[in-house]
């Protein structure tokens, strides 16, 4: 049986076979069957999104990725951590919005400690009870528990308690160590990802599973990305949704090596295959951030079901020269002119209003 015969058969795909679809299956083919799959798991014609915002509690960072535009040196002019009256004010204006979570993320600070973290979930829930907190990329997780002296799984179960509620799929890059150590090599290591992803659906924390593409990344770097996702989501069932999207190289010091953006055809073809490939996924998310409105709302051909976050602030991306902003009317709009229902979510992916 070929690759497309199994899909259309709802049968699981081989990493051989994802990696045939990747590299030599027509677009418009591998689109059908990506929509193919999507429909199945999702035949209701609804697309969902969430309205939140992204704070970054600190720039200061050790890790220094080569592909980030972001960090800044503790000594740096314009270097901060947050303060709480900014923390209280963003979240404020999240809620009133319309906001149900906050994204919050920051460096890898050398000086902050568990304390620091917790007291500020703790300072959060205190103010607002009623919002989600969605933190902290299995690279600060590790971080944290380097700093503190504290095992992986002390730091999440003491970030639970004093407040978080799902972890982000942030930090994944590719998760293959020979890419790693090209542009990350002070960064989690695939097995260290993992790890903090196995460990939060354990202590029943979601988390989300991402992948950044286009770098220098092969095929088949790719592929492996997606088989060791599926491998983890066969044991714990943990991760609510995988968002791909693609490097921006502008301001980064990897630009200078890798300046060529990865085009709409190569994102929508590492979307459609992820859709396909990763079958024990419910949700996969289109990308309007760094594709842009009208490249996502393509996606929701291509296996997308979802349109992501609102997101009211970024600030990581937009460092990195590329600032699309869409406001809710536009989002809706998208969804609704590509012939599905625009669905209010939350974090955890509970429907809460219909458009």
């Amino acid at each position: 049986m070929d690759v497309v015969e199994k899909v259309i058969s709802g049968k699981r795909i081989s990493e051989e076979g994802a990696l045939k679809l990747l590299e030599s299956c027509d677009l418009v083919t591998l689109g059908q069957l990506a929509n193919f799959v999507r429909n199945k798991k999702h035949p209701e014609k609804e697309v969902t999104f969430v309205i939140d915002r992204n704070i970054n509690y600190t720039n200061v960072c050790t890790c220094k990725c080569r592909f980030c535009a972001f960090y800044r040196d503790k000594e740096a002019a314009d270097a901060y951590v947050i303060d709480r009256e900014t923390l209280k004010q963003k979240i404020q204006e999240t809620i009133d919005l319309g906001g149900t979570a906050i994204l919050i993320q920051g460096g890898l600070h050398p000086d902050l400690g568990i304390e620091f973290y917790e007291d500020m979930l703790r300072f959060i829930k205190s103010e607002f009870p009623q919002i989600h907190i969605h933190g902290f990329s299995a690279p600060e997780i590790v971080h944290i528990s380097r700093v503190s002296n504290l095992s992986i799984e002390e730091v999440i179960r003491r970030l639970k308690e004093a407040g978080l509620g799902s972890i982000p799929g942030g930090g994944a890059e590719i998760l293959t160590d020979r890419v790693r150590e090209k542009i990350a090599p002070n960064k989690a290591k695939t097995k260290e990802w993992l790890e903090v992803h196995r460990i939060a659906h354990k202590l029943g924390l979601r988390t989300t599973a991402t992948m950044m593409f286009g770098s220098i990344d092969t095929d088949e770097d790719i592929v492996e990305h997606l088989r060791v996702l599926r491998e983890l989501q066969d044991e714990t069932g943990g991760f609510t949704a995988f968002i791909p999207w693609s490097y921006q190289p502008d301001n980064t010091e990897l630009g200078k090596e890798v300046k060529e953006k990865a085009s709409g055809e190569r994102y929508l073809r590492v979307l459609a295959v992820s859709r396909i490939y990763l079958d024990n996924f419910d949700n996969v998310q289109a990308s309007w951030v760094t594709q842009g409105g009208k490249m996502a709302q393509v996606a929701l051909k291509f296996g997308a079901n979802d349109f992501g976050s609102l997101m009211i602030e970024e600030n990581v991306v937009a460092a990195a020269g590329v600032k699309f902003r869409l406001p809710l009317t536009e989002i809706i709009r998208l969804i609704k002119d590509a012939g599905y229902i625009p669905v209010q979510r939350d974090t955890l992916y509970r429907k809460l209003m219909f458009y």
